[in-house]
């Protein structure tokens, strides 16, 4: 008995010395790793990279821009469905252990020693804890090492932090593969939907990638994805988070998701979007733009950009179809199956309603096609074929540019098509209505353009086209290219007149004229546009209106350049203008964007306007950090609720540019140039309208800018690789832009009224002769129009003659007045005469 009493004893010994030595042990292995564990307090200041996001001004998803595609969403944000479904596949007992699952571990554990020898990866027990305190602090690194140090800090992470806390970091940190970080961002590129919007079916097929995002594609690997999102539907219903209907449903959905596309995501936005990362890019730097989860407001209308598209497109195409068919894309081999081949051909993606096609037969009446297929999300052909017909009224308009029947009209298909061209083609239309089946025959322009459609009030930038295809090239013609506008800046020159002397009723001789360009360089005749044409005296209107040079270059010598250039800096057309004539005329280059900003400050009575495609940015925490009015408003931060208080009032302190009765003067200048003028095609818009054409030498660009009161709008159309657009009135502005505007404010003021430009206090206006501008008589009749003068600067009632000589039709003539000093730019006003 002693015996025992004394070996139990021993055994009790034993075992407490063996307890006490694993104590230590561990102690000491929990002290060895705990020694170089990262610091985790820094999750309670964790800011992943999130994805800037711009939206239209209407709220429509403009672009994203990340590295890592994540939107971080609060744990109060995220529905219980989906945290239920992730719980359900990683880890079901979250909310009830202390960041160990200590039964996981020992499944683990058997599982790891039956595996043993057969190079099998260990199965993980890691709990959601862990899960973060691997992705945040660890590597992935498979150790025991690791694990050990993942236990030690997961344990220390769930007595300092929050379960919900926890649930927040991990969910949004996880990646889901196609390169969505957290469910907000995999939600949107799985499904394009938000988290709350998510099926049941959705939600399981999110939580079952956290595992292996790349094996559970849901096109290469659709079978084994279905599998696993059916197992976490099981485990839903094992846990009481969903019922039994749900779960029958859930299995039997399809595995449908979308693909996100990484670009604009408002159609016909590409250039505006490219232009608004530009901007952001070189405001807040790459790390910003990607990484800082901004939120961007821009100022672009969707329904404007899409008739600035359409309209733009159309006119670069009816151009380019008019110079004829130059040929098809390229050739290929039909035999076999011809969609897989014309699926690897590269198509443009952003000219819908244009498809890629290829020919397949071809008959003198008709010729049948085949579309490039789609590609699945996989990067696998679709099986789908579909083909469509081109008769002979669509490819009327294709002539040949060569050979013996060029510029002849096609009377057979076989005369532009062949078998294996590959071609674009899109609806054929009759009545205004798609014939079934039918399809026109399209060609890629070789010409491109510009269009700009702004505010003119606020200089927000309402729709920009900067090519017919950003697809094509991003060079955005719209901010980038710099062409010379021509008669589209003589407005500038008349605004500079206007302010410094000159009235609309001031003659001016227009007829030829010699500048001698001294030193050698030979003597500058400058012609008007119809050589050999000239008025003779003819008042600024009439010389703006019939757009003539010879006129322009007079005022320049008369005003003198040095005050051109000024005011050409002041519209911030060019930064600095040579002193020479010719740039009176529009030599200079510069954009689109900076012609309708200038435009922009006469529509608006002479304001400075920025242009800006931004309205507001806000950081990650809705802070705004930028915003584009920089009005100070009165009265703003008063109480909420009217207490009979002053209405608040917007303080402008923009500069005044121009004088507000010359701004008037030049825009009811420009509204001639629309009603009988250079730019008549815009008069059919059927609203008050001011604007001028710009073409430019060898006619190698065309421009139109105009305005209505509340909406500028500025075109250019050229080749980038400048060459003239043809010969005669078919290559000027008038002929090639002006249209463009004109179906463009068509439909932009479709539902607005017709409203005047508004009149400035001070502005008198006179009833004038239209030829000469003197003060019209009682029987001048329908000769006559109202102008517009400043204060003391109308023609007088009745004019002192040196003699009384009379004109054919019996009018007085009226003595010369003398121009001014040649060394002062400014004149007395009511000094406008001829010269």
């Amino acid at each position: 008995m002693r015996l025992l009493v004394r070996f139990l004893g021993f055994l009790f010994a034993a075992g407490t010395v063996l307890f006490l030595v694993g104590v230590a042990a561990v102690a000491g292995l929990i002290w060895h790793f705990s020694k170089d564990l990262p610091d985790y307090s820094q999750l309670q200041d964790y800011e992943p990279p999130v994805m800037t996001r711009v939206h239209a001004a209407d709220g429509a998803l403009l672009g994203e821009y990340s590295k890592e595609r994540r939107l971080y969403l609060p744990i109060q944000a995220v529905p219980k469905l989906v945290i239920n479904a992730f719980l359900a596949a990683e880890d079901k007992n979250f909310y009830e252990h202390g960041g160990i699952d200590f039964s996981g571990m020992a499944r683990a554990a058997v599982l790891y020693a039956q595996n043993i020898g057969t190079n099998r990866r260990p199965q993980g027990a890691s709990t959601i804890t862990q899960q973060v305190a691997k992705n945040f602090l660890l590597t992935n690194e498979v150790s025991f090492t690791r694990k050990i140090k993942e236990a030690l800090l997961a344990m220390r992470i769930e007595r300092t932090y929050s379960k919900d806390k926890i649930l927040e970091l991990y969910l949004n940190e996880i990646y889901l593969g196609l390169g969505a970080y957290g469910v907000a961002a995999a939600s949107l590129v799985y499904f394009d939907k938000s988290v709350n919007e998510l099926t049941v079916a959705e939600a399981a097929y999110l939580a079952s990638l956290p595992k292996a995002p790349a094996a559970l594609h849901p096109v290469r690997n659709r079978d084994r994805a279905i599998e696993r999102r059916n197992y976490v539907i099981d485990r839903l219903l094992e846990n009481g988070w969903i019922k039994q209907a749900d779960a029958d449903k859930a299995r039997k959905d399809p595995l449908i998701v979308t693909n996100r596309s990484n670009g604009a995501h408002t159609f016909a936005g590409e250039y505006f979007a490219e232009e608004v990362r530009r901007d952001i890019f070189e405001r807040y730097g790459e790390k910003k733009l990607y990484e800082g989860g901004l939120s961007v407001r821009a100022t672009l209308d969707p329904k404007i950009q899409v008739m600035a598209r359409k309209t733009m497109a159309a006119g670069i195409v009816n151009y380019d179809e008019a110079q004829g068919w130059r040929g098809a894309q390229s050739k290929l081999d039909i035999s076999g199956d011809w969609g897989v081949k014309l699926a690897d051909v590269k198509s443009l993606s952003d000219i819908s309603p244009w498809r890629m096609a290829v020919v397949l037969e071809v008959s003198d009446q008709s010729a049948r096609i085949g579309f490039q297929p789609s590609r699945e999300l996989g990067g696998a052909v679709s099986k789908e074929r579909q083909t469509g017909i081109i008769t002979l009224e669509g490819v009327k308009w294709a002539k040949p540019t060569s050979g013996s029947t060029k510029g002849r009209t096609p009377t057979s298909l076989a005369q532009v098509l062949a078998p294996g061209d590959v071609i674009y083609a899109d609806p054929l239309f009759k009545d205004g209505a798609p014939v079934e089946g039918q399809y026109r025959l399209r060609q890629l322009p070789e010409v491109s353009g510009a269009m700009v459609v702004m505010d003119p009030w606020t200089g927000r930038v309402l729709a920009m086209v900067g090519g017919f295809s950003f697809d094509q090239s991003q060079f955005n013609r719209a901010t980038q290219a710099y062409r010379q506008p021509g008669s589209s800046f003589k407005p500038i020159v008349y605004s500079a007149a206007l302010d410094n002397g000159y009235t609309p009723s001031t003659q001016v001789v227009d007829a030829p004229i010699e500048i001698d360009q001294g030193q050698g360089a030979g003597v500058w005749r400058p012609e008007n546009f119809s050589s050999g044409k000239y008025q003779g005296p003819t008042t600024l209107r009439n010389a703006l209106r019939l757009s003539l040079n010879t006129v322009t270059v007079r005022l320049a010598q008369d005003i003198g350049m040095p005050l051109i250039s000024e005011y050409a800096r002041r519209f911030g057309v060019y930064d600095e203008l040579p002193n020479y004539l010719s740039y009176a005329l529009g030599a200079g280059e510069t954009t689109v964007m900076r012609m309708v900003t200038a435009y922009s400050m006469i529509a608006n009575g002479g304001r400075r306007v920025k242009p800006t495609l931004i309205d507001r940015i806000q950081d990650r925490y809705g802070h705004t950090i930028f915003k584009h009015d920089a009005r100070e408003c009165r009265g703003c931060d008063a109480p909420v609720g009217w207490k009979n208080q002053p209405e608040p009032q917007l303080i402008d302190r923009r500069e005044q540019v121009l004088d507000t009765m010359t701004a008037y003067q030049i825009t009811s200048l420009m509204e001639g140039v629309v009603q009988g003028g250079t730019a008549i095609a815009v008069k059919e818009v059927g609203k008050p309208i001011a604007g001028k054409t710009g073409t430019t030498n060898e006619a190698k660009d065309a421009w139109f800018i105009g305005f209505s009161p509340d909406i500028v709008v500025g075109i250019y159309l050229g080749y980038d690789k400048p060459r003239p657009l043809g010969r005669g009135n078919a290559a000027t502005g008038g002929h090639l832009a002006a249209p463009i505007a004109r179906d463009f404010l068509k439909l932009a003021l479709a539902d607005k009224p017709a409203v005047p430009f508004k009149i400035p206090a001070g502005i008198k206006l006179v009833r004038v002769d239209a030829k000469t501008g003197m003060r019209a008589g009682p029987g001048d009749g329908g000769r006559t129009i109202l102008e517009a003068f400043k204060p003391g600067t109308a023609p007088p009632d009745a004019y002192a003659a040196a003699s009384p000589a009379v004109d054919p039709d019996g009018r007085p003539i009226y003595p010369q007045q003398p121009p001014p000093d040649a060394d002062r730019n400014f004149f007395r006003p009511g000094t406008g005469g001829l010269y």
